[in-house]
């Protein structure tokens, strides 16, 4: 069947937009427990360390920016824009203090030490 005109691209374009404001579809993040930190990683691609907000507080990490917009019409649109958020919730507290963040290649990552308290201790057993 031969379409003149492309069927449901209104519809596509909605789904498109929705997707792009719900933060879980936005930013894709990996999340490694190791000994003494976490550590974050998620593409961002485009992006510069300025179009990035990253607040940390207690065990919460929170991460926003913004892709830029583009006008006109697409034939296929599959790249991010607009506004992203993305909220995590990790396991112990970290030090915002220690914190860093890092961005190379497109691709973000967040060093997060866990606060003393709750890393691992080491116990030593006495033999009598």
């Amino acid at each position: 069947m031969t379409y003149y005109i492309r069927p449901y691209t209104h519809r596509q374009n909605i789904m498109r937009r929705r997707i792009a404001e719900n933060n879980a579809y936005a930013l894709r993040v990996d999340i490694r427990d190791e000994d003494d930190s976490f550590v974050l990683t998620t593409a961002v691609p485009g992006l510069k360390a300025e179009d990035l907000n990253i607040q940390v507080l207690e065990n919460v990490v929170r991460i926003e920016g913004e892709y830029a917009t583009s006008d006109g019409e697409h034939l296929l649109r599959e790249l991010p824009e607009g506004k992203f958020m993305r909220t995590l919730r990790l396991p112990s507290e970290v030090d915002a203090d220690k914190a860093e963040a890092k961005i190379k290649n497109g691709i973000l990552t967040l060093s997060l030490p866990k606060v003393e308290s709750t890393r691992p201790k080491q116990i030593k057993i006495l033999a009598k």
